[in-house]
Protein backbone atom coordinates (compact mmCIF):
# COMPACT_ATOMS: atom_id res chain seq x y z
CA UNK A 1 0.00 0.00 0.00
CA UNK A 2 1.24 3.49 -0.82
CA UNK A 3 -0.68 6.74 -0.41
CA UNK A 4 0.01 10.45 -0.61
CA UNK A 5 -3.40 11.32 0.88
CA UNK A 6 -3.22 13.41 4.02
CA UNK A 7 -4.12 11.36 7.11
CA UNK A 8 -5.08 13.53 10.06
CA UNK A 9 -5.21 12.96 13.78
CA UNK A 10 -5.12 14.76 17.11
CA UNK A 11 -3.55 14.01 20.48
CA UNK A 12 -4.17 15.70 23.82
CA UNK A 13 -1.80 17.09 26.44
CA UNK A 14 -1.31 13.58 27.93
CA UNK A 15 -0.12 12.22 24.55
CA UNK A 16 -3.36 10.31 23.99
CA UNK A 17 -4.53 9.85 20.42
CA UNK A 18 -8.12 11.10 20.58
CA UNK A 19 -8.93 11.41 16.85
CA UNK A 20 -7.43 9.67 13.81
CA UNK A 21 -8.24 8.89 10.19
CA UNK A 22 -7.53 5.49 8.71
CA UNK A 23 -5.00 3.90 8.44
CA UNK A 24 -3.56 5.71 11.48
CA UNK A 25 -6.53 4.66 13.63
CA UNK A 26 -6.09 1.04 12.60
CA UNK A 27 -2.35 1.11 13.25
CA UNK A 28 -3.04 2.48 16.74
CA UNK A 29 -5.25 -0.50 17.63
CA UNK A 30 -3.03 -3.08 15.91
CA UNK A 31 -0.08 -1.83 18.00
CA UNK A 32 -2.04 -2.64 21.15
CA UNK A 33 -3.53 0.78 21.82
CA UNK A 34 -7.03 2.18 22.02
CA UNK A 35 -8.76 5.15 20.46
CA UNK A 36 -8.85 7.31 22.44
CA UNK A 37 -5.77 6.13 24.27
CA UNK A 38 -2.04 6.71 24.74
CA UNK A 39 -0.23 6.68 21.39
CA UNK A 40 0.84 3.05 20.91
CA UNK A 41 3.27 3.68 18.01
CA UNK A 42 6.59 4.18 19.84
CA UNK A 43 8.28 6.52 17.37
CA UNK A 44 5.13 8.63 17.00
CA UNK A 45 4.72 8.84 20.79
CA UNK A 46 8.29 10.10 21.23
CA UNK A 47 7.93 12.67 18.44
CA UNK A 48 4.58 13.94 19.75
CA UNK A 49 5.99 14.36 23.25
CA UNK A 50 9.05 16.11 21.86
CA UNK A 51 6.96 18.60 19.86
CA UNK A 52 4.65 19.27 22.82
CA UNK A 53 7.47 19.93 25.28
CA UNK A 54 9.39 22.14 22.86
CA UNK A 55 6.17 23.93 21.82
CA UNK A 56 7.26 23.90 18.19
CA UNK A 57 6.18 22.02 15.06
CA UNK A 58 8.25 18.99 14.06
CA UNK A 59 8.09 17.04 10.78
CA UNK A 60 9.99 13.87 9.92
CA UNK A 61 9.68 10.34 8.56
CA UNK A 62 9.08 7.60 11.11
CA UNK A 63 8.87 3.81 10.90
CA UNK A 64 6.72 1.21 12.62
CA UNK A 65 5.64 -2.44 12.41
CA UNK A 66 2.08 -3.15 11.29
CA UNK A 67 1.16 -6.83 11.90
CA UNK A 68 4.78 -7.83 11.27
CA UNK A 69 5.06 -5.72 8.10
CA UNK A 70 7.45 -2.73 8.20
CA UNK A 71 5.87 0.57 7.16
CA UNK A 72 6.97 4.18 7.11
CA UNK A 73 5.20 7.51 6.78
CA UNK A 74 5.88 11.21 6.96
CA UNK A 75 4.28 13.02 9.90
CA UNK A 76 4.00 16.68 10.85
CA UNK A 77 3.11 17.43 14.47
CA UNK A 78 1.93 20.95 15.35
CA UNK A 79 1.33 21.61 19.09
CA UNK A 80 -1.51 23.86 20.23
CA UNK A 81 -3.23 24.75 23.50
CA UNK A 82 -5.04 21.42 23.75
CA UNK A 83 -2.29 19.05 22.60
CA UNK A 84 -1.12 18.64 19.02
CA UNK A 85 -2.41 18.16 15.48
CA UNK A 86 -1.01 15.28 13.41
CA UNK A 87 -0.85 15.16 9.63
CA UNK A 88 0.56 12.01 7.96
CA UNK A 89 1.39 11.37 4.31
CA UNK A 90 3.54 9.13 2.11
CA UNK A 91 2.24 6.08 3.99
CA UNK A 92 3.83 2.97 2.49
CA UNK A 93 5.20 -0.49 3.12
CA UNK A 94 8.98 -0.43 3.10
CA UNK A 95 9.74 -4.12 2.45
CA UNK A 96 12.49 -4.28 5.07
CA UNK A 97 12.54 -3.87 8.85
CA UNK A 98 13.08 -0.22 9.80
CA UNK A 99 16.22 0.59 11.72
CA UNK A 100 14.34 2.31 14.54
CA UNK A 101 11.48 -0.15 15.13
CA UNK A 102 13.06 -1.25 18.39
CA UNK A 103 13.17 2.49 19.11
CA UNK A 104 15.81 2.78 21.80
CA UNK A 105 15.66 6.51 21.17
CA UNK A 106 11.92 6.48 21.82
CA UNK A 107 12.47 5.18 25.35
CA UNK A 108 15.30 7.66 25.86
CA UNK A 109 13.02 10.53 24.88
CA UNK A 110 10.35 9.31 27.27
CA UNK A 111 12.64 9.11 30.30
CA UNK A 112 15.03 11.98 29.48
CA UNK A 113 15.04 14.74 32.10
CA UNK A 114 16.68 17.35 29.85
CA UNK A 115 17.12 17.98 26.14
CA UNK A 116 19.91 20.21 24.82
CA UNK A 117 20.77 21.39 21.33
CA UNK A 118 24.53 21.77 20.75
CA UNK A 119 26.49 23.41 17.95
CA UNK A 120 29.35 21.75 16.05
CA UNK A 121 31.75 22.52 18.94
CA UNK A 122 29.34 21.03 21.51
CA UNK A 123 28.44 24.47 22.86
CA UNK A 124 24.96 24.74 24.34
CA UNK A 125 22.37 26.47 22.13
CA UNK A 126 19.12 25.63 23.94
CA UNK A 127 18.10 23.81 27.11
CA UNK A 128 14.77 22.24 28.06
CA UNK A 129 14.77 20.50 31.42
CA UNK A 130 12.18 18.45 33.28
CA UNK A 131 13.70 18.78 36.77
CA UNK A 132 15.00 21.55 39.03
CA UNK A 133 18.17 19.53 39.64
CA UNK A 134 19.26 20.23 36.07
CA UNK A 135 18.14 23.87 36.00
CA UNK A 136 21.78 25.00 36.32
CA UNK A 137 22.31 23.90 32.72
CA UNK A 138 20.18 26.84 31.60
CA UNK A 139 22.97 29.21 32.66
CA UNK A 140 25.43 27.45 30.36
CA UNK A 141 24.22 28.84 27.03
CA UNK A 142 27.26 29.33 24.79
CA UNK A 143 29.53 27.05 26.84
CA UNK A 144 30.75 23.54 26.03
CA UNK A 145 28.27 21.28 27.79
CA UNK A 146 30.92 18.98 29.28
CA UNK A 147 32.40 21.97 31.13
CA UNK A 148 29.12 22.39 33.03
CA UNK A 149 29.15 18.92 34.59
CA UNK A 150 31.57 16.64 36.42
CA UNK A 151 32.22 13.65 34.23
CA UNK A 152 32.99 10.27 35.76
CA UNK A 153 36.11 8.50 34.58
CA UNK A 154 36.76 11.06 31.84
CA UNK A 155 36.52 14.15 34.00
CA UNK A 156 40.24 14.78 34.20
CA UNK A 157 40.81 14.03 30.54
CA UNK A 158 38.10 16.45 29.48
CA UNK A 159 39.40 19.19 31.75
CA UNK A 160 42.95 18.88 30.40
CA UNK A 161 41.96 19.32 26.75
CA UNK A 162 41.71 22.62 24.87
CA UNK A 163 39.00 21.13 22.67
CA UNK A 164 35.99 19.07 23.80
CA UNK A 165 36.27 15.30 23.54
CA UNK A 166 34.88 13.68 20.42
CA UNK A 167 31.16 13.26 20.82
CA UNK A 168 31.40 9.47 20.53
CA UNK A 169 33.63 9.41 23.62
CA UNK A 170 31.10 11.48 25.54
CA UNK A 171 28.07 9.46 24.42
CA UNK A 172 26.74 7.45 27.38
CA UNK A 173 29.17 9.16 29.77
CA UNK A 174 28.17 9.28 33.44
CA UNK A 175 28.25 12.63 35.26
CA UNK A 176 27.02 14.65 38.21
CA UNK A 177 25.90 18.28 38.32
CA UNK A 178 26.61 20.66 41.19
CA UNK A 179 25.41 19.41 44.58
CA UNK A 180 22.71 17.16 43.16
CA UNK A 181 23.00 13.67 44.74
CA UNK A 182 21.94 11.80 41.60
CA UNK A 183 23.94 10.82 38.53
CA UNK A 184 22.93 11.11 34.89
CA UNK A 185 24.15 9.74 31.58
CA UNK A 186 24.57 11.64 28.32
CA UNK A 187 23.18 10.41 25.02
CA UNK A 188 24.46 12.40 22.04
CA UNK A 189 23.30 12.21 18.44
CA UNK A 190 24.52 14.26 15.45
CA UNK A 191 21.85 16.42 13.81
CA UNK A 192 21.29 16.41 10.07
CA UNK A 193 21.76 20.18 9.80
CA UNK A 194 24.90 20.24 11.94
CA UNK A 195 25.50 20.15 15.66
CA UNK A 196 24.15 17.61 18.12
CA UNK A 197 21.17 16.67 20.27
CA UNK A 198 22.00 15.81 23.88
CA UNK A 199 19.57 13.87 26.06
CA UNK A 200 20.21 13.75 29.82
CA UNK A 201 19.11 10.34 31.10
CA UNK A 202 18.84 9.66 34.85
CA UNK A 203 20.73 6.64 36.14
CA UNK A 204 17.95 6.33 38.71
CA UNK A 205 14.45 7.02 37.42
CA UNK A 206 12.41 8.76 40.08
CA UNK A 207 9.52 9.95 37.90
CA UNK A 208 7.65 7.89 35.30
CA UNK A 209 6.25 9.51 32.13
CA UNK A 210 2.80 11.07 32.68
CA UNK A 211 -0.08 8.60 32.44
CA UNK A 212 -3.46 9.20 30.84
CA UNK A 213 -5.74 11.21 33.07
CA UNK A 214 -2.87 12.88 34.92
CA UNK A 215 -2.62 16.62 35.20
CA UNK A 216 -1.16 18.21 32.10
CA UNK A 217 1.96 20.26 32.57
CA UNK A 218 1.31 23.93 31.90
CA UNK A 219 2.97 24.96 28.62
CA UNK A 220 5.65 27.62 28.92
CA UNK A 221 4.65 31.17 27.97
CA UNK A 222 4.88 31.81 24.22
CA UNK A 223 7.80 34.19 24.60
CA UNK A 224 9.85 31.92 26.91
CA UNK A 225 10.96 29.53 24.19
CA UNK A 226 12.26 32.34 22.01
CA UNK A 227 13.52 34.59 24.79
CA UNK A 228 15.34 31.96 26.85
CA UNK A 229 16.17 29.18 24.41
CA UNK A 230 16.26 30.40 20.84
CA UNK A 231 17.53 33.97 21.21
CA UNK A 232 21.11 32.87 22.04
CA UNK A 233 21.04 30.44 19.12
CA UNK A 234 19.71 33.07 16.68
CA UNK A 235 22.10 35.92 17.49
CA UNK A 236 25.20 34.39 15.88
CA UNK A 237 23.68 33.46 12.48
CA UNK A 238 21.78 36.75 12.22
CA UNK A 239 24.93 38.73 13.02
CA UNK A 240 26.77 36.70 10.38
CA UNK A 241 24.09 37.57 7.81
CA UNK A 242 24.36 41.27 8.67
CA UNK A 243 28.18 41.25 8.53
CA UNK A 244 28.27 39.44 5.18
CA UNK A 245 25.62 41.73 3.71
CA UNK A 246 27.56 44.79 4.84
CA UNK A 247 30.74 43.36 3.30
CA UNK A 248 28.91 43.06 -0.01
CA UNK A 249 27.20 46.46 0.29
CA UNK A 250 30.46 48.31 0.95
CA UNK A 251 32.18 46.39 -1.89
CA UNK A 252 34.95 45.16 0.41
CA UNK A 253 34.81 41.81 -1.38
CA UNK A 254 35.26 43.43 -4.81
CA UNK A 255 33.44 45.52 -7.45
CA UNK A 256 29.67 45.18 -7.55
CA UNK A 257 26.83 46.73 -9.55
CA UNK A 258 24.89 49.41 -7.68
CA UNK A 259 21.62 47.48 -7.69
CA UNK A 260 23.24 44.46 -6.04
CA UNK A 261 24.85 46.68 -3.42
CA UNK A 262 21.35 48.01 -2.75
CA UNK A 263 20.01 44.47 -2.36
CA UNK A 264 22.78 43.73 0.14
CA UNK A 265 21.83 46.86 2.08
CA UNK A 266 18.22 45.66 2.22
CA UNK A 267 19.38 42.26 3.53
CA UNK A 268 21.51 43.92 6.23
CA UNK A 269 18.62 46.16 7.29
CA UNK A 270 16.21 43.21 7.43
CA UNK A 271 18.77 41.32 9.53
CA UNK A 272 19.02 44.22 11.96
CA UNK A 273 15.23 44.34 12.23
CA UNK A 274 15.09 40.60 12.94
CA UNK A 275 17.89 40.86 15.50
CA UNK A 276 16.12 43.77 17.19
CA UNK A 277 12.93 41.70 17.43
CA UNK A 278 14.85 38.77 18.91
CA UNK A 279 16.46 41.04 21.50
CA UNK A 280 13.11 42.62 22.36
CA UNK A 281 11.55 39.20 22.93
CA UNK A 282 14.53 38.10 25.03
CA UNK A 283 14.16 41.25 27.15
CA UNK A 284 10.43 40.64 27.45
CA UNK A 285 11.07 37.11 28.70
CA UNK A 286 13.56 38.40 31.29
CA UNK A 287 11.21 41.16 32.46
CA UNK A 288 8.25 38.84 32.89
CA UNK A 289 10.22 36.15 34.69
CA UNK A 290 9.61 35.86 38.45
CA UNK A 291 12.33 37.48 40.52
CA UNK A 292 13.64 39.87 37.85
CA UNK A 293 15.56 42.66 39.56
CA UNK A 294 17.97 45.17 37.96
CA UNK A 295 21.30 45.86 39.69
CA UNK A 296 21.39 49.17 41.61
CA UNK A 297 24.41 51.03 40.13
CA UNK A 298 25.44 54.60 40.82
CA UNK A 299 25.14 56.41 37.51
CA UNK A 300 25.05 59.91 36.05
CA UNK A 301 22.14 60.44 33.69
CA UNK A 302 24.01 63.27 31.93
CA UNK A 303 26.89 60.91 31.17
CA UNK A 304 24.40 58.27 29.94
CA UNK A 305 22.85 60.89 27.64
CA UNK A 306 26.22 61.70 26.07
CA UNK A 307 27.06 58.03 25.56
CA UNK A 308 23.69 57.25 23.95
CA UNK A 309 24.05 60.25 21.66
CA UNK A 310 27.55 59.15 20.68
CA UNK A 311 26.30 55.69 19.73
CA UNK A 312 23.51 57.10 17.53
CA UNK A 313 25.29 60.20 16.19
CA UNK A 314 25.91 58.66 12.75
CA UNK A 315 22.24 57.75 12.36
CA UNK A 316 21.26 61.29 13.35
CA UNK A 317 23.68 62.82 10.82
CA UNK A 318 22.27 60.63 8.05
CA UNK A 319 18.88 62.28 8.65
CA UNK A 320 20.36 65.76 9.21
CA UNK A 321 19.10 65.81 12.80
CA UNK A 322 21.03 67.83 15.38
CA UNK A 323 21.48 66.31 18.84
CA UNK A 324 21.41 68.91 21.63
CA UNK A 325 23.09 67.47 24.75
CA UNK A 326 23.29 68.57 28.38
CA UNK A 327 26.14 71.02 29.12
CA UNK A 328 29.49 69.46 30.03
CA UNK A 329 29.10 70.61 33.64
CA UNK A 330 25.58 69.16 33.98
CA UNK A 331 25.17 66.14 36.26
CA UNK A 332 22.19 64.09 37.43
CA UNK A 333 23.39 61.34 39.83
CA UNK A 334 20.89 58.49 40.08
CA UNK A 335 20.49 54.88 41.22
CA UNK A 336 19.78 52.37 38.45
CA UNK A 337 21.38 49.61 36.42
CA UNK A 338 23.72 51.33 33.96
CA UNK A 339 23.15 48.83 31.12
CA UNK A 340 19.37 49.05 31.42
CA UNK A 341 19.34 52.85 31.61
CA UNK A 342 21.46 53.03 28.47
CA UNK A 343 19.09 50.57 26.81
CA UNK A 344 16.11 52.83 27.62
CA UNK A 345 17.87 55.94 26.35
CA UNK A 346 18.94 54.24 23.12
CA UNK A 347 15.33 53.21 22.52
CA UNK A 348 13.98 56.71 23.20
CA UNK A 349 16.66 58.38 21.11
CA UNK A 350 16.27 55.89 18.23
CA UNK A 351 12.52 56.56 18.16
CA UNK A 352 13.09 60.32 18.20
CA UNK A 353 15.56 60.14 15.31
CA UNK A 354 13.30 57.78 13.34
CA UNK A 355 10.09 59.81 13.66
CA UNK A 356 11.43 63.37 13.72
CA UNK A 357 11.54 65.23 10.35
CA UNK A 358 14.97 65.79 8.87
CA UNK A 359 16.80 69.07 9.46
CA UNK A 360 15.30 69.39 12.95
CA UNK A 361 16.72 68.70 16.42
CA UNK A 362 16.39 66.21 19.25
CA UNK A 363 17.22 67.51 22.72
CA UNK A 364 18.39 65.67 25.83
CA UNK A 365 18.07 67.47 29.18
CA UNK A 366 18.68 66.35 32.77
CA UNK A 367 17.73 67.60 36.20
CA UNK A 368 16.55 66.77 39.72
CA UNK A 369 13.08 67.12 41.21
CA UNK A 370 11.11 66.19 44.32
CA UNK A 371 7.80 64.39 43.83
CA UNK A 372 4.58 64.79 45.82
CA UNK A 373 5.76 62.23 48.37
CA UNK A 374 8.94 64.16 49.09
CA UNK A 375 11.16 61.67 47.23
CA UNK A 376 14.04 63.23 45.31
CA UNK A 377 14.46 61.91 41.77
CA UNK A 378 16.87 62.49 38.93
CA UNK A 379 15.40 62.75 35.45
CA UNK A 380 16.40 62.84 31.82
CA UNK A 381 14.12 64.02 29.01
CA UNK A 382 14.37 63.14 25.30
CA UNK A 383 12.41 65.70 23.26
CA UNK A 384 11.81 65.75 19.51
CA UNK A 385 10.22 68.10 16.99
CA UNK A 386 7.96 65.56 15.34
CA UNK A 387 4.20 65.44 14.83
CA UNK A 388 3.48 64.87 18.52
CA UNK A 389 0.88 62.60 20.10
CA UNK A 390 -2.79 62.99 20.91
CA UNK A 391 -4.20 62.24 24.35
CA UNK A 392 -5.49 58.88 23.09
CA UNK A 393 -2.09 57.98 21.63
CA UNK A 394 -0.29 58.93 24.85
CA UNK A 395 -2.63 56.59 26.74
CA UNK A 396 -1.64 53.67 24.47
CA UNK A 397 1.98 54.34 23.58
CA UNK A 398 3.43 52.20 26.41
CA UNK A 399 1.23 49.17 25.71
CA UNK A 400 2.70 45.87 24.50
CA UNK A 401 2.98 45.64 20.67
CA UNK A 402 1.47 49.12 20.29
CA UNK A 403 2.71 50.89 17.15
CA UNK A 404 0.06 53.64 16.90
CA UNK A 405 -1.05 52.45 13.48
CA UNK A 406 2.42 52.57 11.90
CA UNK A 407 3.47 49.72 9.62
CA UNK A 408 6.60 48.93 7.65
CA UNK A 409 8.84 51.07 9.87
CA UNK A 410 10.83 48.17 11.31
CA UNK A 411 9.48 48.52 14.85
CA UNK A 412 8.23 45.68 17.01
CA UNK A 413 5.92 47.66 19.29
CA UNK A 414 7.80 46.41 22.34
CA UNK A 415 10.46 49.06 22.89
CA UNK A 416 8.48 51.54 24.97
CA UNK A 417 6.65 48.79 26.86
CA UNK A 418 9.98 47.24 27.84
CA UNK A 419 11.49 50.64 28.66
CA UNK A 420 8.70 51.55 31.07
CA UNK A 421 8.82 48.10 32.70
CA UNK A 422 12.58 48.51 33.18
CA UNK A 423 12.17 52.01 34.61
CA UNK A 424 9.60 50.85 37.14
CA UNK A 425 11.72 47.81 38.05
CA UNK A 426 14.44 50.32 39.00
CA UNK A 427 11.94 52.18 41.25
CA UNK A 428 11.53 54.93 38.67
CA UNK A 429 9.10 55.71 35.87
CA UNK A 430 8.85 56.67 32.21
CA UNK A 431 6.25 59.24 31.12
CA UNK A 432 5.42 61.19 27.99
CA UNK A 433 4.11 64.71 27.45
CA UNK A 434 3.02 65.91 24.03
CA UNK A 435 0.42 67.60 21.91
CA UNK A 436 -0.16 67.34 18.16
CA UNK A 437 2.24 69.44 16.12
CA UNK A 438 4.64 70.23 18.97
CA UNK A 439 6.70 67.04 19.24
CA UNK A 440 6.91 64.68 22.19
CA UNK A 441 9.04 64.55 25.33
CA UNK A 442 9.74 61.24 27.07
CA UNK A 443 10.96 61.66 30.65
CA UNK A 444 12.82 58.89 32.51
CA UNK A 445 12.99 59.42 36.27
CA UNK A 446 15.03 57.36 38.76
CA UNK A 447 15.79 57.63 42.47
CA UNK A 448 18.42 60.33 42.99
CA UNK A 449 21.84 59.37 44.31
CA UNK A 450 22.15 61.62 47.34
CA UNK A 451 25.68 60.49 48.05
Amino acid sequence: MSTAISIRGRCDAQDRLIEADEPLAGLQTRCGGELPGVIAIPALLALARRARLARMSIARSISAMDDGQPISFWVKIAPDEEGARLECSQWRQTGHPPADVSAPNVLLWLIAEAHLLLDDEQRVLTVHTETDELAALEAGIGKVWSELVKLGTMGEAAADRDQPLHWRLLDDASFTLGDAPRRWRSRIQPRAGGGFELLIIPETIVHLPPQPGGAAAAPPPWNTLLGRDLAPALRQPINRIIANAETIRTRLAGPLADEYAGYAGDIAEAGRHLLSLVEDLADLDALESPGFSPAPDRIDLADCARRAAGILSVRAKERAIALHLPPDDAHAPAIGEYRRVLQILLNLLSNAIRYTPGHTAVSLAVGRATDANGTENAWIAVSDQGDGLTEAQMARVFEKFERLGRSGDGGSGLGLYISRRLARAMQGDLRVTSSPGTGASFVLSLPADRA
